[in-house]
């Protein structure tokens, strides 16, 4: 095992990074407020600085570089568990059991370890929802005979927690998986085992599963489990990440990115773009809708503004529903994506390096969105700006005085407790209604790098 000691300027950050994800999990998922976010105090701060101060990057090498049939975990980081058996396993889907099948030795006391692969291993309202599954390089009583025999390695991880967002379905599962694959199988094919799938999961995300290996995905229920027992060459339980929607490349063997995950995607959907040729730049305008929100209040005004600029314009409107194929085809076909910050911005993922993305972000909002979406858009290579909304834009103008600390200072109501009433006023109590002519202004900008981008690239 490589490691890599974090140097100290960076802990703050770090440790600012850790308290967001903490902190907002609501704002993407549909589980109460209340139930997600803890209340975080100067003491809690201060443990936290001190674990990313002693915290290590650790590369952990493939299971099978290893020079004997063992099982071993690593629990040392803060967000997920690992753990690895190398050497011929089989998962009893049952029972949730993967059983080393040649342990070391067979005198030995076994090895019994038990792990949630879900990559929120502090999130006290989640990690009891998801399967824990059991390794063991006990005797024969534990271990039963292989049904279906593959000559593959397997990567095991949960899909249950907060899968439904697609802010989450790829923060807390795809990237992590894409991070994992690269760092431990980075040369060899492997099978997916997913435990906790929602019935939906699989047909909605068959071409991305598709576009990591060849073979068939297992699927892991929690009800009517079957009765087949698969064995591997070795097996990798639990996933590793990098924080939300982040790839570093100094911590992949093959230095991987975020642009690579996008090419993954782009295979996935096998997109050709020959046939969408556009004469004006094409803006995708996320439309946040219902009262969900952050909604622009005038946004049939702002989509003629932006035409008026010289945007084609396209309202995108994505629900569960939507085709993740067709949404690709159409954000990868154009030049920009304008959007207030919520989970729908997670499509940023499916513009082109080079594109234009343009945050707009809500009163009190800006510490996150730059954690949630400026990182990851840098890291996907776009042009990013953001348009901060200023109170005057803010629909909280209706509810609270110009003297209230909830427009006044933000940072100062939002205090070290930030807890689900005070994330609420920010998210989902306020909509925008954005100046036009100032808002013009930002766009008239995002349209330039628009068009140089669609000269360049079409």
């Amino acid at each position: 095992m490589v490691m890599k000691t974090i140097p100290k300027s960076y802990t703050v950050a770090a440790v600012a990074s850790f308290i967001v994800l903490v902190t907002y999990l609501a704002l993407f998922s549909s589980v109460s407020d209340l139930q997600l976010i803890p209340s975080l105090s100067s003491s809690q701060g201060t443990s936290l600085q001190q674990t990313w101060e002693s915290r290590t990057i650790r590369i952990d090498q493939a299971p099978q570089e290893m020079t004997s049939s063992t099982i071993t975990c690593d629990r040392s980081h803060t967000d997920y568990d690992l753990c690895s058996i190398n050497g011929t396993c089989s998962l009893d889907q049952r029972t949730g059991t993967l059983a080393l099948m040649d342990p070391i030795s067979s005198t030995s006391a076994p090895i019994v370890e038990k792990i949630r692969p879900y990559p929120r291993k502090t999130d006290n309202w989640v990690m009891p929802r998801i399967k824990e599954l059991t390794l063991t390089s006990g005797t024969l009583v534990y271990t039963r005979s292989c049904d279906i025999t593959h000559d593959s390695p397997a990567i095991v991880f949960s899909a249950g927690g907060y899968t439904g967002s697609i802010y989450h379905d790829f923060i807390d599962g795809f990237i992590p998986l894409f991070i994992t694959a690269n760092s431990i199988y980075p040369d060899h094919d492997f099978i997916i085992v997913v435990v906790n799938p929602k019935e939906w999961w699989m047909p909605r995300y068959m071409d991305v599963l598709g576009a990591f290996t060849k073979h068939k995905t297992i699927l892991l229920e929690n009800e009517n489990a079957s009765s087949i027992t698969h064995c591997f060459t070795s097996a990798f339980v639990g996933l590793i990440s990098h924080g939300p929607m982040l790839i570093d490349p100094i911590r992949l063997p093959n230095s991987k990115s975020l642009v690579d995950f996008h090419n993954l995607l782009d295979k996935a959907y096998n997109t050709n773009l020959s046939t969408l040729e556009s004469q004006k730049p094409r803006l995708i305008l996320v439309s946040r809708y219902g009262n969900v929100g952050r909604v622009i209040l005038n946004e049939k005004h702002i989509k003629e503004m932006l035409e008026d600029v010289g945007f084609e314009v396209i309202i995108f409107r994505p629900s569960k529903t939507t085709s993740l194929k067709e949404a690709y085809k159409l954000i990868k076909s154009s030049h920009g994506m304008v959007g207030v910050h919520g989970a729908a911005l997670t499509h940023l993922l499916f513009l082109r390096p080079g594109s234009v993305l343009v945050q707009i972000v809500p009163l009190g909002l800006g510490w996150v969105a730059k954690t949630c979406f400026e990182y990851p858009a840098k890291g996907m290579e776009l042009e990013y700006t953001e348009y901060r909304v200023n109170v005057g834009e803010s629909s909280l103008v209706e509810k609270y005085s110009k003297d209230d600390l909830v427009l006044k200072d933000p940072i100062a109501y939002r205090g070290v407790d930030w807890n689900a009433t005070k994330m609420n006023v920010y998210l989902k109590e306020q909509d925008v209604r954005l100046d036009v002519n100032r808002f013009r202004e930002h766009m008239n900008k995002a349209y330039e790098k628009a068009k140089t981008f669609m000269d360049i690239d079409g």
